[in-house]
């Protein structure tokens, strides 16, 4: 004959408390006796259980597990700045080098610069001594005798002689050319007369 339902989930309930009441109530009521036993005797229970668990290999890797974890990544993050702090600082280094190039660079530049300057300066105040030599030139030749200035200027370059007798009054040039040998003077007018005309054109 068949067991009713109702008998079959009594069954099952009895089995569920007998498992209660024989095995699982007295396991518990013992391990908080242990704990209460174990803190009134001055032992931490958690500190001893982590004491033996790291003398065996398998708990000790469980529990050392995330520490090594956490220290591998924080030592790989630590290499990798230590790297970026180094390759900043060659970075700024070979700023620092170029800012010091560009620096002298700017230096050597003005000192260019001012020699240039001076050497302007020089070439001017040689101009303005040559004119001033020169203007005293002509006023020596415009106070000389035209007998004896025509002989001189025939003697010098024809460049040098047209640069004079073009710069000296007009009542001395004639005077001067009034002393020349007839082929002197017309070889002068001739060359007064080209450079006058290539001032005109320059001009």
């Amino acid at each position: 004959m068949e067991r009713m339902p109702e008998e079959q989930g009594s069954q099952k309930a009895s089995k569920f408390q007998w498992f209660l009441f024989a095995f699982f109530i007295p396991i518990l009521f013992a391990v908080t006796v242990a704990l209460l036993v174990f803190t009134l005797s001055g032992n931490n229970i958690f500190e001893t259980a982590k004491e033996y668990g790291q003398k065996i290999p398998l708990l000790s890797s469980i529990i050392n597990g995330e520490r090594s974890i956490s220290e591998e990544v924080m030592e790989s993050q630590l290499i990798e700045m230590e790297a970026e702090i180094k390759d900043r600082e060659a970075r700024i280094s070979q700023l620092e080098s170029q800012l010091d190039s560009k620096k002298l660079e700017i230096e050597r530049a003005g000192l260019e610069k001012q020699r240039l300057e001076q050497e302007i300066e020089e070439l001017t105040a040689i101009k303005e001594e040559n004119k001033r030599a020169f203007k005293d030139i002509v006023k020596t030749y415009e106070s000389i005798s035209a007998k004896k200035a025509a002989p001189i200027l025939t003697e010098m370059k024809d460049e040098e002689a047209v640069k004079i007798l073009s710069n000296v009054k007009a009542d001395t040039l004639a005077a001067i050319m009034e002393k020349m040998d007839p082929e002197d003077a017309a070889h002068y007018t001739a060359l007064l007369t080209a450079a006058k005309e290539s001032d005109v054109q320059n001009n």
